[in-house]
C-alpha cells in the first residue's frame, strides 16, 4: 500500500528565506498583519453552529445540549483563505495568529484548563505535513499558560471529508476513544479545539466521549462553521 506524502521542506526553507505577506492586505512583513487580524476579531458575533441562533456566553437557548461555543466566524472571506493556507497549503506560520484570534474570542478560565484538539486523521497528517489542530492548540496554550493534552483518540481511520451528514454522523459515533495513558481530572476545564464545524458530528461525539468518562466543564473553541 502506498501512501502519498506531502513533502513540506521546500516551503519551510522558503518561510525562511522569503518575507511572508499579508493574506488579508498583502503587506509584507507578516503572514497576517495587526490590522487584518484585528478586523476578524472586531466583526466576531458568537453564535450556535448548529442552529445558527445568536448565544450569550456561548450558551444557546435551543441547543441545551451542548456546552458553551465561541466561534471566531463563518467559513468564507479573509477567514475561510486562512484556513484553507493554514490547512491544505501547509502554511505553518498561521497557527500562531488563529491562537491569538481564538485567544481573543475565549472567555478566562480561573480553575485547571487543558485544550484538547480534536484529533486529525493520520493520513490527513501525513498528506499535509501538519496536524493542523494541534499546531493551534499548541499556541493557544503558550498564549494562556494551559497545557495541550491527547486525550481523544481516533478508534479507526475515518475519512469525514465528502460524505453527508447521515454517513459522517455514523462514522463519528465510533470515531473517538479516551486514551488509556490520559488521567481524567473532574475538576479541570477542558476546551475542545476545531478548525471548522460541518456537520458538527465530529464534536458532538467528542463531547460525549468526555462526558461519559466524568468531564463536567467543557468549553467549546472553533475558528468557523461552514
Amino acid at each position: 500500500m502506498s501512501f502519498i506524502v506531502k513533502n513540506t521542506t521546500l516551503p519551510n526553507i522558503l518561510d525562511l528565506l522569503v518575507p511572508h505577506s499579508c493574506r488579508g492586505c498583502g503587506h509584507l512583513g507578516k503572514v497576517l498583519c495587526e490590522r487584518c487580524k484585528n478586523n476578524i476579531i472586531s466583526k466576531h458575533i458568537n453564535f450556535c453552529p448548529k442552529c445558527k441562533s445568536k448565544t450569550i456566553h456561548g450558551a444557546c437557548k435551543k441547543c441545551k445540549s451542548l456546552p458553551p461555543i465561541f466561534v471566531v466566524g463563518q467559513r468564507s472571506s479573509l477567514l475561510g483563505k486562512l484556513i484553507h493556507d493554514f490547512k491544505y497549503d501547509s502554511v505553518r506560520a498561521l497557527a500562531q495568529p488563529l491562537a491569538e484570534i481564538m485567544n481573543e474570542i475565549l472567555p478566562q478560565t480561573t480553575n485547571e484548563t487543558l485544550i484538547i484538539p480534536l484529533p486529525t486523521i493520520s493520513r490527513h497528517v501525513r498528506e499535509r505535513g501538519l496536524d493542523h489542530t494541534y499546531l493551534i492548540a499548541k499556541e493557544l496554550a503558550k498564549i494562556r499558560h494551559y497545557k495541550v493534552q491527547r486525550i481523544l483518540i481516533r478508534n479507526k481511520n475515518t475519512v469525514q471529508v465528502g460524505t453527508d451528514r447521515k454517513t459522517r454522523l455514523s462514522q463519528a459515533k465510533s470515531a473517538y476513544m479516551i486514551s488509556p495513558k490520559i488521567r481524567i481530572n473532574k475538576n479541570a476545564t477542558y476546551i475542545l479545539l476545531d478548525d471548522v464545524w460541518t456537520t458538527g458530528a465530529s464534536m458532538e461525539s467528542a463531547i460525549k466521549k468526555l462526558r461519559g468518562s466524568g468531564v463536567n466543564q467543557i468549553i467549546i473553541a472553533l475558528l468557523a462553521v461552514s
